[in-house]
């Protein structure tokens, strides 16, 4: 056949239609495409649309963000007499309908067509995105996700939020609900990959034919390869330092203590012995860090999000609650013989492990959500290997727990019991363990022919010693900073 000879549209829909019609590759490629492209190719034929709309699969997975018609246009709003097109403004109109108006109208039309209760991964970052539609999402049954993502969603009352997020995880809640066990909403949303430049052809397909479909799947494939080749290192297990460009609310932390056991967020609870949820709860003197350390570390609530990722203590390797390590239990003693788990010990790791960026394309599950590359889905697995060779471990902290005994310039840290802090005096003791236990001295941080004992110099989150060279450039700025005349 001739390179620049083309089969007939009839052979190219069969061939296509018979490749779709596999369920595992409908459902292993309709994640990759987007909204656009899916009813795209349903408006092909009428083979292709009974395809689309009855196979669960295919919507299994939606993402909204670049859907035109979810976008909420705030620059056309009434403003010296113009008119927004989209919403007939009238008394009876709240602020929720107009704000989430656009939404609302896509799920109406999904529940028509009887596609929203397929819908198990909602992706909605960037849009206007109101509490009371979240609430919506999570009490009426017409819903069926279990994971949800709305960061840098616009037009969120986080107040509202989470008063929604504490009801649905009531006690007294009905048995089966919430059916929702992830939310992503302290994080950026995921980039956009750049649009690959169009390819010159003698012919132009229309949108809705087969050849078309299959030109966009074969770009969108293009882009896909290449945004996996130049991603950044994965949150939490190894991308060290802070987690998050934003402030998290401290009022996140009470609402991530109620929904624990039950909803997963994309941070953990920050687990330094100053917090009662911590494993070293108790084992650490908190009066001595207290009189040791500046007069805003004192003030650390009960609770608190995690925002920092950190590796071991530079003195002791560790920390005093030990390591976060994925598929680690915390009672090991609570397996069968079998190495089966208990429902409590895998309530136990939605509090634990954070959900990694992006949500997962193939599955709905919080396993699958949480699992660090290259590791195994099943704790079991985990369970039965031996060893702890290529174990993904992070240790959560707060910036409050680790402020003056963290550098943000080379991500080195001391914990509370080889370091007490900045303005311990000779009388000050150990932050050490209550039982008596061996402390280790604060950490030594010297040069050649230098055997000073001495703590971190931290100065405005960044080694002030002049010996670490990726903090040189940062100290610098920021001595010459302090040092200019008021």
């Amino acid at each position: 056949m001739a390179r620049d000879q083309v089969l007939p549209s009839e052979i190219q829909e069969t061939a296509l239609l018979q490749l779709l019609a596999n369920s595992l590759v409908l459902s292993q490629t309709a994640p990759y495409l987007s909204c656009y492209d899916v009813l795209n190719l349903a408006a092909t034929s009428r083979a292709f649309r009974f395809l689309i709309y009855h196979t669960p699969q295919v919507f299994r997975r939606l993402d909204l963000g670049n859907v035109k018609t979810a976008q909420f246009d705030s620059d056309a709003i009434d403003r010296g007499g113009q008119t927004w097109r989209n919403v007939q403004l009238d008394e009876t109109l709240t602020e929720d309908d107009f704000y989430s108006r656009p939404l609302r109208g896509i799920f109406s039309n999904l529940r028509r067509h009887d596609i929203l209760r397929d819908v198990q991964v909602l992706t909605l970052d960037g849009l206007s995105v109101t509490a009371e539609l979240i609430h919506d999402i999570l009490i009426d049954p017409a819903f069926s996700v279990r994971i949800l993502s709305i960061r840098d969603v616009k037009n969120l009352n986080e107040r509202k939020l989470q008063k929604t997020l504490q009801y649905a995880c009531r006690e007294s809640r009905p048995e089966g609900t919430p059916r929702l066990k992830g939310l992503y909403v302290f994080g950026p949303k995921d980039p956009v990959p750049e649009a690959a430049p169009p390819q010159e052809s003698s012919r132009s397909p229309s949108p809705t034919s087969p050849a078309a479909v299959a030109a966009a799947w074969n770009t969108r494939s293009q882009q896909t390869l290449t945004t996996s080749l130049i991603e950044e290192l994965e949150a939490w297990y190894s991308r060290r330092g802070s987690q998050f460009p934003c402030r998290i609310n401290p009022d996140w932390a009470s609402t991530l203590v109620a929904c624990d056991g039950m909803i997963a967020f994309d941070s953990v609870l920050c687990t330094s012995p100053r917090h009662i949820n911590s494993l070293a709860w108790g084992k650490v003197n908190l009066d001595v860090l207290k009189a040791a350390g500046s007069p805003s570390s004192a003030l650390i609530p009960h609770f608190n999000v995690a925002t920092h990722s950190l590796g071991g203590c530079e003195g002791c390797g560790s920390a005093p609650e030990g390591f976060t390590v994925w598929g680690e239990d915390i009672y090991p003693e609570e397996r069968d013989t079998e190495g089966r788990r208990s429902s409590h010990t895998s309530m136990a790791d939605i509090g634990r492990f954070p959900l990694l960026p992006p949500p997962p394309m193939h599955s709905s599950t919080l396993s699958a959500a949480m699992c660090p590359t290259g590791q195994a889905v099943r704790h079991r697995l985990s369970y039965l290997r031996k060893g702890n060779q290529n174990k993904a471990r992070f240790i959560p902290r707060c910036f409050d727990c680790i402020r003056d005994r963290y550098c943000a310039g080379c991500n080195k840290w001391w914990c509370e019991t080889c370091y007490v802090g900045a303005f311990a005096g000779s009388s000050s003791g150990h932050a050490g363990l209550n039982s008596g236990d061996h402390v280790s001295n604060p950490p030594t941080i010297t040069g050649e022919n230098d055997n000073r004992d001495s703590g971190p110099m931290i100065l405005d989150g960044f080694c002030a010693d002049g010996k670490c060279s990726l903090c040189r450039s940062s100290t610098a700025s920021v001595t010459a900073g302090s040092e200019q005349p008021a």
